[in-house]
């Protein structure tokens, strides 16, 4: 009957090649997966003596890169001005309800440098009890935001990631976007004197839009002993769906480094000086975002 060709030959064929390949590269990288949390539910994994456990972070990087190139598509500006190596403070605004800035400014830093280095954040210590948030954010190379671990990282020549505004920042009303709240007391700027460390201003514009904040759930708050309990358009009203972040264009700006490991002060003077500093670093910030927001056309693209 003529059939001396294979059966498989043609656009067809072509077709079944494809889908089967596909199929075996698919088990493969299941049954890879499935091997690693079975190693990692038996305990053979590794951290250091922070928590941060490397393995994990470069399985959750892609979804970073995701996230910072398609999604957000992040610009990032002054990268240059992080050090190579050695210890430096990055000191940045918080918005957004769910701290996608500290991951955003992690991943810019890993893209961008030209010597990749990972930043550690500190998370506020509310955080820790949540069940399960303080020990993955311990996983993934953040510490709980106290001073003393501030200036141990720094002397340890840590890249360290502070948000002074803390859940006054990440929390606030949509109405009040890209306007600073207060930056604490000063803590980020005793424990850059005490580490001789470099400050660098970060500037996040974008994060304000991934989750817009117009309204607090104070009494649900209370009972869960949180800072604020999120009311957005999307969320509670389309349930976990509302939890996805809007995909707003980001951009982030590195500024210049202040050096202090040469300024010199005695106990009195201490706290002018940790004033000055606190004020100079948010006057920083606050002019880059409305730089930043002068020259934004649109929030989306």
């Amino acid at each position: 009957m003529g059939h001396d060709a294979p059966f498989h030959d043609g656009p067809t064929g072509d077709k079944s090649r494809v889908a089967a390949e596909l199929f075996w590269k698919a088990l493969a990288f299941c049954e890879e997966k499935m091997a690693v949390i079975k190693r990692r539910v038996d305990g053979d994994y590794e951290v250091d003596k922070w928590g941060r456990d490397l393995e994990l972070l470069a399985e959750v990087l892609p979804l970073f890169q995701f996230l910072y190139r398609s999604y957000w598509r992040v610009t990032a500006i002054g990268v240059e001005n992080v050090p190579a190596d050695g210890r430096a403070l990055l000191v940045a605004n918080h918005s957004g309800v769910v701290p996608w800035d500290a991951v955003m400014v992690m991943t810019a830093i890993l893209e961008c440098h030209e010597q990749p280095r990972y930043a550690r954040g500190l998370y506020l210590s509310w955080a820790a009890e949540i069940p399960l948030m303080g020990l993955i954010m311990n996983r993934l190379g953040q510490v709980q935001a106290l001073p003393e671990n501030a200036v141990r990282l720094l002397n340890e020549d840590e890249l360290v990631m502070v948000f002074p505004e803390g859940a006054k920042g990440i929390g606030k009303p949509f109405s009040e976007r890209y306007q600073l709240a207060r930056f604490g007391r000063g803590g980020f700027v005793r424990a850059a004197l005490k580490a001789k460390a470099p400050i660098i201003p970060v500037s996040i514009v974008g994060a304000e839009e991934i989750h817009p904040m117009i309204g607090n759930a104070a009494p649900i708050a209370s009972l869960f002993n949180m800072p604020y309990a999120p009311i957005t358009p999307t969320f509670p009203l389309l349930g976990p769906l509302g939890l996805l972040p809007l995909p707003s264009k980001w951009t982030i700006h590195f500024g210049k480094p202040i050096e202090v490991k040469n300024l010199i002060h005695g106990p009195a003077g201490e706290p002018l000086l940790v004033t000055k500093i606190t004020n100079e670093v948010r006057e920083i910030i606050q002019k880059n975002i409305h730089e930043i927001l002068k020259k934004r056309k649109n929030v989306f693209w």
